[in-house]
């Protein structure tokens, strides 16, 4: 949920990484800086702004380990302290290998606490898909972001989004593939309202229409939110899905997650745990779920180099299948 793709993908996706259908792109979610609710919104005895609507459970699925397959390997290269690009090479037995180009026209979130600069991110790959994103801060409250995507010459989606965010709200209208000639297209509106300092309260309304068929699902989201811990739900005609993150201490951090899903009658609960080791220069990434998938993500700092180890393994019990990856990043 709080995606304008929910009409067409369940709420539930425990089958990962073993399911056959596609993964969800990656680029219908936010950066981390655009869902950070900004500095000019902290301040004594008035209450906090309650970020995106996108961000409502990030803090628990950052702790699940990503799925990793085959071998990858990424070369970073910060050019300017506006600009950085990067190459991938991945090699796969399961999926199709292939090599991505990345690039990023970004303010650090440091100097864009001052200033509004917009953020152009642009990514190729050798089958010819091509995925352009920008944010663009137009003033200090509204932001627009628009997203394209190709695959193979075909455009597949374009999205444009407007997030006004006041003092102790935040509301979002976003309108994806319009298409005049097929009269389709997919209206989200987004809000939520910092109840008090620790709890917010929203919804989610998802309207698509073209000529077959016309409909919309509202769901309803809550936040409730301690130092130590985050507790979160969405509910409405399409499923739930819900999370708790708790962090133990400042190297273990833990997550669990229930979603159900009304459209392929399936519930899926998931258990994940991040650990550090600063002085080992590791952090481990944990998960098991109903679906008897058990998984791991090891990552190594290889100092002095300016290079990250990554290894990964998962366990699918019931389907008996095994993915095991390895990847390096440089830079």
């Amino acid at each position: 949920m709080g995606s304008v793709l929910a009409l067409s993908s369940g709420a539930a996706n425990g089958t990962w990484p073993f399911s056959p259908d596609t993964p969800p792109c990656r680029w219908d979610t936010h950066p981390a800086h655009w869902d950070r609710p900004p500095h000019w919104e902290r301040r004594d005895g008035r209450l906090p702004n309650p970020g995106s609507f996108h961000s409502l459970h990030r803090s628990c699925k950052d702790v699940f380990p990503q799925q990793m397959e085959g071998v990858k390997m990424t070369v970073n290269k910060t050019l300017s302290s506006f600009f950085k690009a990067s190459h991938t090479f991945h090699l796969s037995a399961v999926s199709p290998s292939y090599y991505r180009f990345h690039t990023e026209h970004l303010q650090d979130d440091q100097y864009s606490k001052d200033k509004d600069a917009p953020a152009l991110i642009g990514e190729m790959d050798s089958s010819g898909s091509l995925n352009a994103h920008s944010l663009i801060h137009l003033t200090e409250r509204v932001r627009a972001r628009a997203v394209f995507q190709s695959q193979q010459s075909q455009f597949v989606t374009w999205q444009f989004e407007t997030e006004y965010r006041g003092r102790d709200f935040t509301a979002a209208v976003t309108m994806a593939n319009p298409d005049v000639l097929r009269e389709s297209v997919i209206l989200v509106a987004h809000f939520l309202q910092s109840v008090s300092s620790g709890l917010v309260l929203g919804g989610e309304l998802v309207y698509h229409r073209g000529r077959a068929e016309e409909g919309g699902i509202l769901t309803l989201a809550g936040q409730y939110s301690r130092p130590n811990w985050v507790a979160t739900l969405n509910a409405g005609k399409g499923g739930a899905h819900a999370s708790y993150y708790h962090r133990a201490n400042k190297q273990i951090q833990v997550g669990v997650e229930f979603e159900a899903s009304t459209r392929t009658q399936e519930t899926t609960a998931s258990f994940g745990y991040r650990m550090e080791l600063p002085e080992a220069n590791m952090v481990f990434r944990g998960m098991v779920n109903s679906r008897c998938i058990i998984g791991g993500v090891l990552e190594k700092r290889l100092t002095p180099l300016p290079a990250t180890l990554i290894m990964g393994a998962f366990v699918n019990h019931r389907g008996d299948k095994l993915q095991v990856g390895l990847g390096v990043n440089v830079g």
